[in-house]
């Protein structure tokens, strides 16, 4: 997929790739706008930090699969309303 306003790919960087098993990365998306979001539909696990339960994405890939753009900003609007 070529680079537009509904995907970026940073093949330079130094991170990447930040997740595995996946072909193509959209980085519009680098650090999850849904992070703070309950229930997203990202593959997510809660996992205990410090004594408490945190929200880990490692294994989530929804907002980087670049199909799921018009999705997450979906989201964002409604959250918005």
């Amino acid at each position: 997929m070529n680079n537009s306003y509904s995907f970026f790919e940073n093949r330079d960087c130094k991170y990447y790739p930040c997740h595995k098993d996946i072909e193509e990365i959209n980085c519009l998306f680098c650090y999850c706008p849904l992070y703070n979001i309950p229930n997203c539909p990202g593959n997510y696990k809660m996992i205990e930090s410090k004594g408490r339960q945190i929200k880990s994405c490692m294994d989530c890939t929804f907002p980087h699969k670049p199909e799921n753009y018009d999705k997450v900003n979906a989201i964002l609007a409604a959250k918005m309303k």
